[in-house]
């Protein structure tokens, strides 16, 4: 079952990288079209929050994807990973999860509703992965 839940996980975290990098895309092209039917998008990543320092919170989840992508792959080919690669999965995918529910506050109290259905896929992904990443850890224990 272990390995089941890690392929679940593989699949979201190429799902969440994929719109990561279309959005951090958007966030740099400015290109609205690219929204696909929500205004909403426009008005999220308009937003003083869209960024973190500078740094597109997009971008962020491209970085946070492609670790969450990378700890399966060391699992196969480290020990250190092989023994301790649930609990470092669980970790990021913790603080991932964190700023998921910040960013589900600032689109529905502080941007008064706006969301973005590509930040809401995002946001469901890491949920998704958190979750498996919790019970990873609890089946390992």
């Amino acid at each position: 079952m272990t390995k089941r839940l890690t392929q679940i996980a593989i699949a979201l975290a190429i799902l969440g990288l994929l719109v990561s990098i279309y959005m951090t895309i958007y966030k740099y092209t400015s290109n609205d079209s690219m929204c696909l039917g929500s205004g909403d998008c426009s008005t999220v990543n308009a937003s003083r929050y869209s960024e973190v320092n500078g740094i597109p919170v997009a971008l962020i989840g491209v970085v946070g994807y492609a670790a969450i992508l990378g700890i399966p792959w060391l699992e196969r080919r480290n020990d250190f990973f092989q023994s301790n690669g649930s609990m470092i999965l669980f970790g990021i995918a913790l603080i991932g999860f964190l700023f998921t529910l910040w960013l589900v506050y600032v689109e529905i109290v502080l941007l008064k509703g706006a969301l973005c259905p590509f930040c809401v896929t995002s946001q469901v992904t890491m949920t998704l992965i958190f979750i498996i990443s919790l019970i990873r850890v609890i089946r390992q224990s």
